[in-house]
């Protein structure tokens, strides 16, 4: 699996159940979220915008996204929503790793670009150093309604959080959806 074929399987809506342990307290929290993932063609002007932040040629993006969440976790009252646009710009030499262009990034709500890798495995991690963290995670799709992550966050002096999350796909996967549109269009 390519990075391409990766944000195209993610598109949809997505029940999200995450755990964190944050290990300096000795605490574990969960969450809960709705996210909807929209996949966006390189040359969509969200990409473009987002590439001309960042300074880098649109021509180099392969794909990009909308990401929209609206979630709770367990220690506060507070609704957790947003939505962000990233965008993929990969290695002239090595296609299956790169920059990933965020609009706004998950740890501070700020631009931020890390790096990509897709393994041979179809998992994809993406690494992001921020200001005063550093984080690390893995996604890979169990089966086509079911991803997993799982990170690391470290900041700088030492306190570290590692959580692990299941996301199930609300309705069919974009290719059942394709499917059942072909053929209710094909019956009529």
């Amino acid at each position: 699996m390519n990075i391409e074929e990766f944000f195209e399987l993610s598109a949809g809506k997505w029940f999200s159940h995450r755990t964190s342990h944050h290990l300096a307290f000795k605490q574990s929290e969960d969450g809960k979220s709705d996210l909807v993932i929209e996949s966006l063609a390189a040359d969509h002007p969200e990409v473009i915008k987002l590439c001309e932040l960042y300074e880098v040629p649109a021509s180099a993006a392969s794909c990009g996204a909308r990401v929209s969440w609206n979630g709770t976790m367990e220690w506060d009252e507070e609704k957790h929503t947003g939505s962000t646009v990233l965008a993929t710009v990969p290695d002239v030499d090595n296609p299956n790793e790169g920059r990933l262009l965020r609009e706004m990034g998950y740890a501070e709500k700020a631009p931020v670009a890390g790096r990509y890798k897709m393994g041979d495995d179809g998992a994809l991690t993406l690494t992001t150093e921020y200001e005063t963290m550093w984080s690390e995670e893995r996604l890979w799709f169990a089966s086509p309604n079911l991803r997993m992550r799982v990170s690391v966050l470290k900041r700088f002096g030492g306190f570290s959080m590692a959580s692990f999350t299941s996301e199930i796909r609300m309705g069919g996967s974009p290719a059942a959806a394709k499917a059942e549109e072909a053929a209710n269009s094909a019956s009529s």
